[in-house]
């Protein structure tokens, strides 16, 4: 699959008889199509789950961001919310390496979630930038063998409603604004959140304009 994370290591499985398309999986799926629809129903399903379970006040923790992706997908793969062994990279871009998932997971609820957490609407710019940064941060992480990017937006969907937004709508980030996404993510290796924060601004608007029409 021309876009999927490249794994590399022992535990690089994919099921048999899906041409290294579909990673290995309880249910025995070798479409991608069909671990796909699996995968966006789950999701859809551990969405209003943990929308009823949020807090407000809670401050998450990174067993909170586990227990996230095996209520996601603990039906579907063994390794659901466990930290990846294996070392990953998009393109040329490495992720942090796997010996160091636990080290940077801890620093991070530490560091980040601790500050960020529970997210609250004092001015109209803050829920942004408390979004903005979590969400970078954990996707440099890559903690999860396999959707990353889908926890952090439902990490962050938590957090919006926390502040008092409607769930988040992340439709806007394909085309153009994707590709400020991909630079925000590694504007922020460096520590600058302005171009997520930015980002976040974009969907926060829409997800307000598209509620204010429903």
């Amino acid at each position: 699959m021309s876009n999927r994370y490249k794994p590399t290591g022992a535990e690089a499985e994919f099921e048999p008889g899906s041409r290294d398309r579909v990673l290995r999986n309880l249910l025995g799926i070798r479409s991608v199509r069909e671990i796909a629809f699996r995968e966006s129903e789950a999701l859809l399903a551990a969405t209003n789950r943990l929308m009823n379970e949020t807090e407000t006040g809670q401050k998450f923790t990174a067993a909170d961001i586990r227990r996230m992706h095996r209520v996601w997908l603990g039906e579907i793969y063994t390794w659901a919310g466990e930290y990846r062994t294996v070392n990953l990279r998009k393109g040329k871009f490495m992720f942090a390496a796997a010996t160091e998932i636990p080290r940077l997971m801890q620093e991070f609820e530490r560091n980040i979630l601790r500050r960020h957490t529970p997210c609250r609407l004092k001015t109209q710019d803050e829920p942004a930038y408390a979004l903005a940064i979590v969400h970078a941060e954990l996707i440099l992480i890559h903690p999860f063998r396999d959707g990353n990017g889908r926890c952090a937006r439902l990490l962050a969907t938590l957090m919006g409603l926390q502040a008092g937004l409607p769930p988040l709508d992340f439709s806007g980030v394909r085309g153009r604004e994707r590709q400020r996404y991909i630079a925000a993510i590694h504007a922020a290796l460096e520590r600058d959140y302005a171009p997520m924060t930015a980002v976040f601004d974009r969907i926060v608007a829409r997800t307000m304009r598209v509620n204010a029409r429903s």
